[in-house]
């Protein structure tokens, strides 16, 4: 099922929402192909979002030891003024508490 993602500043929560449920976590990993979705015609935000099909890939607040398998590769950038991302596409996100968004990689040697 398709869910979206997206941060809720006024909360300084990450909400995951699909048609059946919406739910709200500190922090978020996705673990799994993401693409993100704009819709800059909205007249309310939000207008960017982050988009999977596979709701079981999506960890709430998941533990230090999990975020450890992985490496920071670069940030996700929207840009609220253009309604736009840096990068459309990708394989692994972490949400992080502070409200960014980081693009990640798999370590070596973790499975």
């Amino acid at each position: 099922m398709k869910s979206r993602i997206h941060r809720c500043n006024c909360r300084k929560l990450w909400s995951v929402q699909n048609r059946k449920t919406t739910i709200t976590a500190s922090t978020v990993l996705l673990y799994g192909e993401w693409n993100t979705e704009v819709k800059p015609e909205r007249i309310t935000n939000p207008k960017g979002f982050v988009t999977t099909i596979h709701s079981e890939e999506i960890i709430l607040n998941p533990a230090n030891d999990v975020i450890m398998q992985f490496k920071k590769e670069g940030r996700l950038l929207y840009d609220k003024k253009d309604v736009d991302f840096n990068v459309a596409s990708g394989q692994y996100l972490y949400f992080a508490e502070d409200g960014t968004c980081y693009m990640l990689s798999k370590r070596i040697g973790w499975d």
